[in-house]
């Protein structure tokens, strides 16, 4: 137990000399920090409740991804029943009442229609084997097609799922640190960005649905139907503001030639005409070759470019184009653009998001919660420190020696790992600074039992670290498990807590285990001593 060979004692200094070091940075300003350059300096994150930032509470439009279950049904069903052999003529698809309801032309062909609308309305929702549609047949020859609560709610949770994902991705390309975004509930999720004050350009790029559309505009619509809203048959009105027509709507093609979901890229860059601010999008093998054979079939006729049900500008196909490349433009300032193209990348939201709840947290009530911290961490140790000292003097230095070091080497380990500290970890930080001589109590309580019971010096020192290393150990393993536990389950504030308490789980065993039977085992070799006082 006390055999310390020359390379174990200077890998534990290294090793403690490493981590104390990366250390340093967090203690630091970071205007200071910010002066080194390219010197590695990694900093502790602090979370909202420390640095300040924004919260805001998201909720999905339920409506909406019902009507855009709608319109992709509807699509569906129009493809399958011209896409087989014998094809089966179908009247235009009403979408009234949140049902979907045509009539077949020819009756004798309700069953293999039904046939074709089991293969594409999904099987069982979930764990409820509850198709996710019910079709009926009205009138011999009129179906109708209603959406279950079952399926409904299964598409609820497959898109909060995705819709969590891409406001995360969202957000990391912003640059912030360490968000938080968690779901809540069924239809909610919660994001927290630490360090932004203003949640203005948070809120525009989620609330982006980025749902972007490439779709052919009907020539044929007059311009009494486009100010009375009436679309042609296979066809749609949309809001079109920049129309230089003058009529803020137009008329497109309901099928799409190419959706948001070919994209490979899009960025913000300045047009080589005009110079003023566009985003420039990418497609995929897919999107390139399909947009550029409908541009070769339609030259000389216009297509709209649609964001989110809204038309952004509808150019004339002059030419082919080639390349699988293409250029957004309207009124975007260098900003906007950006926003989109972020957008755009990031993938577009499988249902809309609104702003239920906003709040901004300033930076001044962080200040004072770290002022505060860093205060009782110092109590704390001055505290433990003189108890002690007064109680087991030079093992009592030694104790003290490494608790000041372990609070060095969890906020290097925190650093290292890029870990957030917040208000609850702080809390955990004080609560390590206790815990951390347990160990010592309990290895210096054994070392003075085994002298009272007449053994030498050096028998002693090695039965009291041996003795109690077992139960050091047992009693952290507990509470690893609990902090375990609250990890994996906790979220928010209580995961704060337990990276914290893990961390110092491990950084005080390691330095009031090995690192104090390291300073012992050297002063009983140099000193030789006759006696201890403990």
């Amino acid at each position: 137990m006390l055999d310390f060979p020359r390379w174990k004692v200077l890998s534990i200094w290294a090793l403690l000399a490493v981590l104390v070091a990366l250390a340093i940075p967090s203690l630091l300003p970071q205007r200071i920090t910010d002066q080194w350059g390219h010197i590695p300096h990694p900093r502790i994150n602090l979370g909202l409740d420390l640095a300040g930032g924004s919260y805001l509470l998201l909720e999905a439009d339920v409506n909406d991804l019902q009507s855009s279950r709608l319109e992709q049904m509807r699509e569906q069903v129009q493809t399958e029943m011209r896409r087989q052999n014998p094809r089966i003529e179908i009247g235009d698809i009403s979408t009234r009442d949140g049902k979907l309801t045509f009539m077949l032309r020819d009756p004798t062909q309700v069953d293999a229609a039904r046939e074709r609308l089991l293969s594409i309305t999904g099987g069982g929702a979930g764990m409820t084997g509850q198709r996710e549609w019910d079709i009926q047949v009205v009138d011999t020859s009129r179906f109708v097609l209603t959406p279950t609560a079952a399926g409904l709610n299964q598409a609820v949770d497959r898109a909060m799922g995705d819709a969590t994902e891409v406001v995360r991705r969202r957000i990391d390309e912003l640059g912030t640190r360490e968000p938080t975004i968690i779901r809540q509930g069924s239809s909610r999720i919660v994001v927290q960005v630490p360090g932004l004050q203003n949640p203005q350009a948070l809120k525009d790029l989620l609330g982006k649905t980025a749902k972007l559309e490439f779709k052919l505009v009907d020539t044929t619509a007059t311009p009494d139907q486009l100010r009375n809203k009436q679309a042609p048959i296979g066809s749609q009105i949309l809001p079109y503001p920049n129309n230089p027509a003058g009529i803020p709507f137009i008329a497109v093609k309901r099928s799409a030639i190419i959706t948001g979901d070919m994209l490979t890229d899009a960025r913000q860059e300045f047009s080589q005409q005009t110079n003023e601010p566009q985003v420039a999008i990418t497609f995929d093998s897919q999107g390139g070759r399909r947009f550029a054979k409908v541009t070769q079939e339609n030259v000389n006729k216009p297509f709209a470019i649609i964001l989110d049900n809204s038309v952004i500008s509808a150019p004339n196909i002059n030419e082919p184009i080639m390349g699988g490349r293409a250029s957004i433009s309207g009124s975007f300032t260098v900003d906007s653009a950006n926003q989109l193209a972020i957008a755009l990348r990031s993938g577009k939201l499988p249902v809309a998001l609104k702003v239920v709840e906003e709040s901004t947290v300033g930076p001044d009530l962080g200040a004072d919660s770290i002022r505060a911290g860093i205060l009782a961490s110092a109590v704390a140790v001055a505290l433990v420190v003189a108890f002690m000292f007064v109680t087991y003097g030079r093992f009592g230095v030694y104790a003290n020696l490494a608790v000041i070091i372990n609070v060095f080497v969890i906020v290097g380990v925190l650093a290292l790992i890029n870990g957030t500290l917040t208000l609850p970890g702080i809390a955990g930080f004080v609560l390590t600074i206790g815990t951390a001589v347990d160990a010592n109590v309990l290895i210096n309580e054994r070392i003075r039992e085994e002298r009272h019971r007449g053994r030498s010096i050096v028998q002693s020192v090695e039965l009291g670290y041996k003795e109690a290393s077992r139960t050091i150990f047992e009693a952290n393993m507990t509470h690893a498990i609990s902090g375990v536990i609250m990890f994996v389950l906790g979220s928010g504030p209580v995961k704060g807590f337990a990276v914290v308490l893990l961390i110092g789980i491990v950084t005080s065993v390691f330095t009031a285990v090995t690192f104090t039977r390291m300073l012992v085992a050297g002063w009983l070799r140099r000193a030789k001593p006759k006696t201890i006082n403990i």
